[in-house]
C-alpha cells in the first residue's frame, strides 16, 4: 500500500516539476536537471516495485531517495535565482519531504529484512 502512495507521490512530484518549468522563466539546463532529477524519483520507485531480489529493491529505492535530494537542490537554485517565489519552492519542498521520508523507512525496512537473512 505504502509503495502505490509512494508511486503516487512520486508521479506528481516529476508531473507537477514539469510543469513548473514549462510555465517559469527557469534556466534551460537548470530546468533541464530538475526535470531529470524529479522524473528518476518516480522512474527508480517504478522499477522498485518488480526487484529481481530485496537488494535490488533497495538499491532503486535509495537512487530514489537521492534523485529526491537533487530535486530540492535545485529547487532551492530556483528560488535562489528568482525562478520561484517562497511559496511555490515550500510546496514543492515539503512534496520532496514526504517522498524523502518514505523512501528512508521503507529502505529502514528493507535493510532489516537482508540483516535477518
Amino acid at each position: 500500500m505504502a509503495k502505490n502512495l509512494l508511486l503516487e507521490y512520486s508521479e506528481n512530484l516529476a508531473c507537477e516539476i514539469a510543469k513548473l518549468c514549462n510555465e517559469r522563466k527557469i534556466d534551460s539546463n537548470t530546468a533541464y536537471q530538475i526535470k531529470k532529477s524529479s522524473s528518476s524519483v518516480f522512474a527508480n520507485i517504478s522499477e522498485a516495485q518488480y526487484p529481481q531480489s530485496l537488494a535490488d529493491m533497495l538499491s532503486k529505492l535509495e537512487i530514489a531517495r537521492k534523485e529526491c535530494m537533487e530535486t530540492e537542490g535545485w529547487l532551492k537554485l530556483i528560488l535562489s535565482s528568482g525562478g520561484v517565489d517562497e511559496e511555490t519552492f515550500k510546496k514543492h519542498r515539503n512534496q520532496c519531504g514526504r517522498i524523502r521520508r518514505m523512501l528512508t523507512s521503507s529502505c529502514i525496512t528493507i535493510e532489516n529484512k537482508l540483516k535477518q537473512g
